[in-house]
């Protein structure tokens, strides 16, 4: 039986991978030995019984930069820990995520892991006002950013089969809905009977790809990927922050007030978090499968 270690396990990424894994018993990655960091293993089986009581899934207990190893050897690692609280310091941001690399890369090759799948980010590339491709120079701005930027060379570096996953924003039932994510911030709103406030002027542009269709493309990269190579991972369907706040109402049937706090600047280019997934469609053989529609609709 293979065994996949998986990092960040009972974060958005670690509990869509445990849905879908949960939903498709046939799947061959649902046939193999889950092992899961966590921080809080307790808390999350107390919370998410179905998702963690499943046959074959275990966790261990661990902050990702100083984890004690597993025992046994690893046929494949999906290392997707990184704090989604923006308040930390960006040292301590900068420490997961490096440092937590780092780890992961010892027990890759203490555990003879044969492809290690990194969760970086399209922060990487920096601020941008045109969509982002793999080939472009990345400038990022942030810590979260130049972090995961570090971190993917460090992979690259380290000697192993390692694949890179740029990540783009997500929707899916296990999305935080009362933290900095637009999407998720406006369903709450629609499902409270509130206003859809938009504190700034409504017109950057994003894209969403569903939780099933995430979880399929980072398996895809995980077996397929070449080594080292960067694949953005998330929808080329581009919409303006105003038009999301319009279409989470529509579809989830509410009368919200959308309140826009901000004015455009004429002349003035959107920023745009858009990738561009031609290498994904073109290598992989990937596809958005989701529209953001039914993504939404599917997420409540």
């Amino acid at each position: 039986m293979r065994r996949l270690f998986i990092t960040g396990g009972t974060g958005f990424f670690g509990k869509s991978m445990l849905d879908y894994r949960l939903r498709h018993p046939e799947w061959k990655w649902a046939k193999a030995e889950w092992v899961v960091l966590s921080r809080s293993p307790d808390r999350f089986v107390a919370s998410y019984p179905k998702l963690a009581n499943q046959v074959g899934v275990s966790f261990v207990a661990g902050d990702v930069r100083d984890f004690a190893f597993p025992k046994g050897g690893f046929d494949a690692i999906i290392h997707a820990a990184t704090s989604a609280v923006t308040t930390l310091s960006d040292e301590e941001m900068t420490s997961v995520i490096v440092d937590g690399a780092r780890r992961v890369v010892e027990f890759a090759k203490a555990a003879g892991c044969q492809s290690l799948l990194f969760t970086s980010s399209g922060a990487v590339y920096g601020p941008r006002t045109s969509v982002s491709c793999e080939e472009d120079s990345c400038a990022p701005t942030t810590a979260y950013g130049k972090g995961k930027l570090v971190a993917e060379k460090l992979l690259a570096d380290s000697g192993l089969n390692a694949k890179v996953a740029r990540c783009f924003a997500f929707v899916g039932a296990h999305l935080n809905r009362n933290i900095h994510y637009a999407i998720g911030n406006f369903m709450q709103n629609c499902i409270d009977g509130k206003p859809i406030v938009i504190n700034g002027d409504g017109t950057p542009l994003r894209s969403y790809l569903y939780a099933d269709d995430l979880v399929e493309w980072l398996f895809a990269i995980l077996e397929r990927g070449e080594n080292g190579r960067p694949y953005n991972v998330g929808s080329d369907r581009a919409v303006s922050i105003r038009e999301l706040a319009e279409t989470v109402r529509t579809v989830l049937g509410s009368k919200s007030e959308i309140v826009v706090k901000g004015t455009p600047v004429p002349g003035a280019k959107p920023s745009v978090y858009v990738p561009n997934i031609d290498r994904a469609r073109n290598e992989l053989g990937l596809e958005v499968k989701m529209a953001l529609e039914d993504s939404i609709r599917l997420s409540v």
